[in-house]
C-alpha cells in the first residue's frame, strides 16, 4: 500500500547519470526550500513513460512556478536513463532506483510485471518543504497517467 497524505516522506539517496557523470539525488536536498514532485515510472524507453516524462519537460516551466523540483524514479540503471533522457530531451532529474528500496518505502513496488521483474506502479507525490506527503496517487494500471491537474492544484495549495 502507498504511503498516504500527512506522511513524513521517506528519505532517499538515488544516483542519476549527467554529462559530468553519477551524482546524488536526495528528497532531503529540498527540505525547507522547495516542494518535490516524485514520478515512479517503471521502465525507460517505453510508450507510456516517454509520453509522461516528454510531458513534463515541455511542461517543467509550471512545476517551477510553483516552487517545485520534479524528480523521476525507475528501477532502471542511471545509464539506461541518461541515453533515454538524451534520445527523447528529458529534462527532468531521473534518479536510479536500481536496489528498488525506494519504490519498496513508498509502497509502489510492483511485484512482476508482464514477466520482467519488478519495478515501480507509476505513481505521483507531491512532498511539500517540510517533507510531509501532501498528494499521493498510484495509478490503476501501468498505462495510465496520474492526474496532473490535482498535482499542481496540491502544489498551488503549498505557496
Amino acid at each position: 500500500m502507498a504511503i498516504s497524505v500527512g506522511s513524513k516522506a521517506p528519505d532517499f539517496s538515488l544516483k542519476s547519470k549527467t554529462a559530468s557523470g553519477l551524482s546524488d539525488v536526495t528528497l532531503s536536498k529540498n527540505a525547507g526550500v522547495k516542494n518535490t514532485v516524485i514520478l515512479f515510472f517503471p521502465l525507460a524507453f517505453t510508450g507510456v513513460c516517454t509520453t509522461e516524462m516528454c510531458d513534463i519537460s515541455g511542461g517543467i516551466q509550471a512545476y517551477s512556478d510553483l516552487n517545485a523540483e520534479v524528480i523521476g524514479i525507475s528501477v532502471d540503471s542511471p545509464f539506461a536513463q541518461e541515453a533515454w533522457a538524451q534520445k527523447e530531451k528529458i529534462s527532468i532529474t531521473l534518479a536510479s532506483d536500481l536496489n528498488k528500496k525506494t519504490a519498496e518505502a513508498y509502497g509502489v513496488l510492483l511485484p512482476d510485471l508482464v514477466g520482467l521483474g519488478s519495478v515501480s506502479a507509476r505513481a505521483a507525490f507531491v512532498v511539500d518543504k517540510g517533507g510531509v506527503v501532501r498528494y499521493a496517487e498510484v495509478t490503476p494500471t501501468v498505462k495510465d497517467l496520474p492526474n496532473f491537474s490535482a498535482v499542481k492544484q496540491a502544489l498551488a495549495s503549498l505557496t
